[in-house]
């Protein structure tokens, strides 16, 4: 691969306009108005997430709108790179080992959903630095957060303090919601070879009792507002009967799949009325069983590996070497590092400081060892139990982003300045990217599950 071009920013203009914003709240009855208004937000578009404040931050992230118009074509592309993975690999039983699909997933992944997109709603997790630009996850399968982020970002913008800095800067939020609904809709049409002769009914499908139902609501709200009848159910709750699925008497059209495939599994046999349906054609599910192919964090082995670089064209090359960091999947091997042979688990051995071991499927920041806050032993101990699972990946270290945001503590009005890691998350609707939000997070692991948060993305330039 060729060496990967440099992504120097000019951040005068985003410091200055940070800056600002926490000079406003110094001004403490604009703070304590933003504060009120900011923790009503939450309660009433219930942004509640296992039960605490999604959004416990006094600032939304900024970006300016010359760094976002660079994210958004690293973005697409890098997917149009992933659709290319997702071509080859339906018809390569090898390369869905490479992967890491299982038989069972290999035998759901060969149902054709009726739509060409891998993943029509995706989210790409992605570090911006002053001189780098990062990706160091893809979700592919069932990307949350959609309806949050635009209940947040109609928050954010009517607090005080954001109003008053909205009197000096020009602001531009996002929505994801009607792109979502985009989505689904254009995949219909798809799926019924551009002849939909009804509207449809649309599905919102996960297991019973999560801590997105609040997300999962207020889809169903936009979508009954929008003119669509909409149902949240699980999988235990649908029925395949003559040719169609059911939830009670309510004959489905689209799935809103937000049931992720290694959750499914397990009651995939008692229950197999989701699948059943989609095998018959008889629904549009998004995303469909494919997206497990982009899903699985081995997608990145397949990206950087040089033995799959013929599958991308010289821009998709350029664009991989650059922002995604080099990943294998971990096991007694040799392999090519920086154009040199490697014995795979003895350099992860001698080189924890810039490694990191991540399970290829799963979520939540389960089972991730990071090598620079190990101790040699542990990062021994971590490197043998990667190697007994035998499903696990080795990746090398990013630079991460940091700022400082002003953090709420309890609903008095405590709040302190307090250092963040800041992951921005582009999504993507049918491969294109329309909307944005930030995880934040104390820790290494800036995952709402994990116990992180969430502010909304907002775009800046002058007036």
């Amino acid at each position: 691969m060729n060496a990967a071009p440099e992504f120097a920013r000019e951040t005068s203009f985003l410091k200055e306009a940070v800056a600002y914003y926490h000079e406003l709240l110094e001004d403490e009855g604009l703070a304590l108005a933003s504060l009120n208004a900011l923790q009503e937000g939450l309660e009433s578009n219930r942004l509640i997430f296992g039960g605490r404040p999604l959004s416990p931050y006094l600032r939304p992230h900024f970006i300016t709108s010359d760094d976002w118009r660079r994210v958004t074509s690293t973005c697409e592309t890098i997917w149009s790179a992933l659709q290319k993975v997702k071509d080859a690999a339906v018809i390569d039983d090898k390369l869905l080992d490479e992967l890491g699909i299982t038989e069972i997933e290999k035998d759901l992944v060969k149902i054709d959903p009726g739509y060409s997109h891998v993943s029509p709603t995706a989210r790409l997790d992605s570090f911006l630095t002053d001189d780098a630009y990062s990706f160091v996850e893809l979700n592919g399968e069932s990307p949350a957060g959609i309806a949050f982020a635009d209940s947040a970002a109609e928050i954010f913008t009517s607090l005080p303090v954001m109003q008053k800095f909205a009197e000096r800067y020009k602001v531009e939020s996002f929505e994801g919601r009607s792109k979502l609904l985009g989505v689904l809709l254009s995949c219909w049409e798809e799926f019924c070879g551009g002849q939909a002769a009804r509207k449809p009914v649309i599905a919102i499908v996960d297991l019973k009792d999560l801590p997105t139902i609040k997300e999962f609501e207020l889809f169903r709200d936009y979508f009954e507002a929008e003119g669509y009848d909409a149902v949240i159910c699980s999988p235990e709750e649908l029925e395949f009967v003559d040719g169609k699925l059911y939830f009670g008497s309510v004959q489905i059209d689209i799935v809103y799949k937000r049931l992720l495939v290694n959750e499914y599994l397990p009651i995939l046999d008692k229950y197999p009325a989701l699948v059943d349906a989609c095998r018959a054609r008889a629904v549009c599910m998004v995303n469909s069983f494919r997206g497990k192919l982009v899903h699985k964090k081995a997608i990145f082995a397949v990206l950087t590996n040089e033995r799959y670089a013929k599958l991308f064209n010289d821009a998709e090359l350029t664009a991989i070497n650059a922002h995604v960091p080099w990943t294998r999947k971990f096991r007694d091997e040799k392999t090519v590092h920086q154009g040199a042979e490697i014995d795979l688990v003895e350099w992860t051995r001698a080189n924890s400081s810039k490694l990191v071991l991540k399970p290829n499927d799963d979520y939540g920041g389960h089972g991730i060892y990071i090598g620079w806050n190990s101790t040699a032993e542990e990062w021994n101990n971590a490197i043998e139990e990667a190697l007994a699972n035998g499903d696990y990946l080795v990746q090398e270290r990013v630079s991460t982003a940091k700022e400082i945001f002003p953090m709420s503590f309890d609903d008095l009005g405590k709040w302190d300045m307090i250092e963040q890691l800041v992951d921005l998350d582009p999504l993507l609707f049918n491969g294109v990217v329309g909307a944005a939000f930030t995880r934040l997070s104390s820790n290494e692991l800036a995952n709402v599950t994990a116990g992180g948060g969430m502010v909304p993305t907002f775009v800046i330039s002058q007036k």
